[in-house]
């Protein structure tokens, strides 16, 4: 039942960016290079289809994000995926405003297994300028 919720708040709070219950995140280019699957777990694929991480609620409008591995990779706040230093690395298209149109995405390949979760480090101030890292390094780590 939370996990409905949490998914139902996930959509509502981005609602102008997603379609079919699928998030896209924009690099710092406002190109739209992965996606979070609402309604497969919260799991986000890169945009060709590979599944690099997934998303672990915090509170209802909060969620830190894991690689498959169980290694943490940021956290998703307000529409922003940050890094460890507290920069942005992707974004939703509301929380952006230079997005490109978005392609056709990949057909999603198999999900692997989900590895034992490391202790999630603490949070950082975030900040107003945008990771050095990539949003798709990011999300492969």
């Amino acid at each position: 039942m939370r996990a409905a919720f949490l998914m139902i708040a996930l959509v509502t709070t981005f609602a102008p960016a997603y379609a079919a219950q699928e998030i896209s995140l924009f690099s710092s280019s406002g190109e739209a290079v992965a996606y979070v699957a609402v309604d497969d777990d919260l799991t986000i694929y890169l945009w060709e289809g590979k599944p690099v991480a997934y998303l672990v609620p915090i509170n209802d409008t909060e969620f830190n994000v894991f690689s498959f591995e169980g290694t943490h990779l940021g956290w998703f706040v307000s529409g922003l995926l940050r890094d460890h230093e507290g920069n942005a690395a992707c974004a939703v298209k509301g929380a952006i405003s230079m997005t490109n149109l978005e392609g056709l995405k990949g057909l999603k390949e198999l999900k692997p297994l989900k590895g034992l979760k490391e202790l999630t480090p603490l949070r950082p101030l975030f900040s107003s300028t945008w990771s050095q890292v990539p949003c798709e390094g990011l999300l492969q780590q």
